[in-house]
C-alpha cells in the first residue's frame, strides 16, 4: 500500500507538470476559443474530449505493449513516434489555419463609404462584406477545428505515463495499473481545464478590438509555433 501510494502521488504529480510544461496542452484551446469565439462551455468541453483522447491512446498503448509483452523502451518507440506525428500534425494544421486567416483578414478589411446628403452634408461609414459563400465556409470551420484538435490530441502521446504503469505491471497489479492510468488522465484533464479557463479570461481583459479581424491568423500562428516546440524544443 505504501509503494502505491508514492507511485499515485508520482502520477498525480507527473500530470500536473507535464501539462504546465506542454504548452500545447492548453494554448490552441485558449486561441481557438478567441478566434472562432466559442463559449466558456464550448471550450472546456472541446478540451474535456481531447484531453481524453491524449490520455486514453497512450493507455491503450501501454496495456497493449504489457498483454504482448514488450519492454519500456519498446513502448516508448512508438509513444515518440507518435508525439513526432503530433508535433508535424500540429505544425501543418496552425501553417493552413494562420494562412486562411490571413486570406480571411484581407477578404474583409473594413472599408468606407462615403454619402452626402441635401444641404451638403457628408457622411462616412466604414463596414465590412460578408457573403452568404464566406458565412457557410465559417460556419464548416467551425465544425471542423474541434475534430481536428481531437485527431492531434488522440497522435499525442504520454510518454511519462509508460514508466509509471509498467511498475505495477512488473508486478502484476492490475488494480494499481488501473489506478495510475485514472490519475494520471483525471489530473493531467483538470489541469488542462484550469489552464485554458485561466487563459480564456485572461483574454478577455485585454484590449484585442483592433486585432480581432487578424484573430484566426494569431490562432493559426499560435499553433504552428506549439508544433515547432514539440518538434524542436522536445517540449
Amino acid at each position: 500500500m505504501t509503494s502505491l501510494s508514492i507511485l499515485l502521488a508520482a502520477a498525480a504529480t507527473a500530470g500536473f507538470i507535464h501539462t504546465l510544461l506542454g504548452p500545447d496542452h492548453y494554448i490552441p484551446f485558449i486561441v481557438m476559443s478567441k478566434a472562432r469565439k466559442w463559449s466558456l462551455k464550448q471550450t472546456l468541453f472541446t478540451t474535456m474530449y481531447c484531453g481524453l483522447g491524449h490520455v486514453s491512446s497512450s493507455i491503450v498503448i501501454g496495456f497493449a505493449g504489457i498483454a504482448l509483452g514488450y519492454g519500456i523502451s519498446h513502448i516508448e518507440g512508438v509513444e515518440s513516434l507518435r508525439g513526432n506525428l503530433a508535433g508535424w500534425a500540429f505544425f501543418g494544421f496552425g501553417l493552413a489555419y494562420m494562412i486562411w486567416g490571413i486570406f480571411n483578414a484581407v477578404k474583409n478589411k473594413p472599408h468606407t463609404h462615403s454619402h452626402s446628403h441635401g444641404g451638403g452634408m457628408m457622411h462616412v461609414h466604414e463596414h465590412t462584406h460578408h457573403t452568404e459563400h464566406a458565412h457557410v465556409h465559417a460556419k464548416n470551420t467551425q465544425l471542423l477545428t474541434p475534430w481536428v484538435l481531437f485527431i492531434i490530441f488522440v497522435l499525442g502521446p504520454c510518454e511519462i505515463l509508460i514508466p509509471l504503469v509498467m511498475i505495477p505491471a512488473a508486478n502484476h497489479d492490475t488494480n494499481g495499473i488501473i489506478a495510475v492510468s485514472l490519475l494520471f488522465s483525471t489530473i493531467t484533464i483538470l489541469t488542462m481545464c484550469a489552464a485554458v479557463t485561466i487563459g480564456y479570461y485572461g483574454f478577455k481583459l485585454l484590449p484585442t478590438a483592433k486585432i480581432d479581424r487578424y484573430m484566426h491568423a494569431i490562432a493559426g500562428a499560435t499553433i504552428c509555433l506549439s508544433g515547432f516546440a514539440i518538434l524542436f524544443l522536445g517540449l
